[in-house]
């Protein structure tokens, strides 16, 4: 990885351990990319700052008695593999389902998961045809819309969990659209990774 890893003040503070598996992590997406196109080839010399510390900025929105975390269209693994890294040390209970529907992925994010030693299972199914999951959190980065996202977390999320939709600059917009068709309760944060982005905090999602 040519990229230097520099980490950011709100990064938290991990062992040795853990800052090992997440240079792992980033070693084998360089590593299976050319084979089975995990992450954009031009973001590859990024994968530090573009895909982990983007996908690291949501654990700080898990609330302390999560139990369950499901990651839609998990792909190279951002954010769910990250999760599962940094909650070995902090929320060792919390359990990461990753869901990808591509058998090369799925295979791929299997290894990850056994080579670094995670407490974290993989589904490969599409979303849609998933039963409910019951998560404490759901998430997915760059899955879809977020009506289409209403959809998943009104199906996934348990009673009082939260999903976590980061979205670019078109996120009001979407709002809007999604406002259309379901109601819910929202809280936004600004990305620390990227200036025009934000992250979505959803709960109490209901169809209208």
């Amino acid at each position: 990885m040519s990229e230097d890893p520099k980490i950011p003040d709100w990064f938290p503070v991990v062992s040795r351990e853990t800052a090992a598996r997440l240079e792992g992590l980033c070693a084998l997406v360089v590593k299976w990319n050319p084979a089975i196109n995990l992450v954009a080839k031009s973001t590859v010399t990024q994968i530090w700052h573009r895909h982990l510390l983007d996908s690291a900025q949501l654990v700080e929105f898990v609330p302390d008695e999560a139990k369950i975390w499901v990651d839609l269209g998990s792909g190279a693994g951002f954010p769910g593999l990250v999760v599962a890294i940094l909650s070995a040390e902090h929320r060792p209970n919390l359990l990461v389902s990753l869901v990808e529907s591509d058998q090369r992925k799925a295979v791929f994010l299997a290894e990850v998961v056994r080579i670094l030693g995670l407490n974290a299972n993989i589904i490969c199914k599409r979303a849609e045809i998933l039963p409910p999951m019951s998560a404490d959190v759901l998430s997915a980065r760059a899955l879809t819309s977020l009506g289409g996202l209403c959809g998943y977390a009104s199906k996934h999320l348990a009673p009082g969990g939260t999903a976590i939709f980061p979205k670019g600059a078109a996120a009001a917009d979407e709002i809007a659209e999604a406002r259309k068709s379901w109601h819910f309760s929202l809280a936004t944060a600004k990305s620390r990774t990227d200036t025009v982005g934000s992250i979505l905090l959803l709960k109490d999602v209901v169809h209208v």
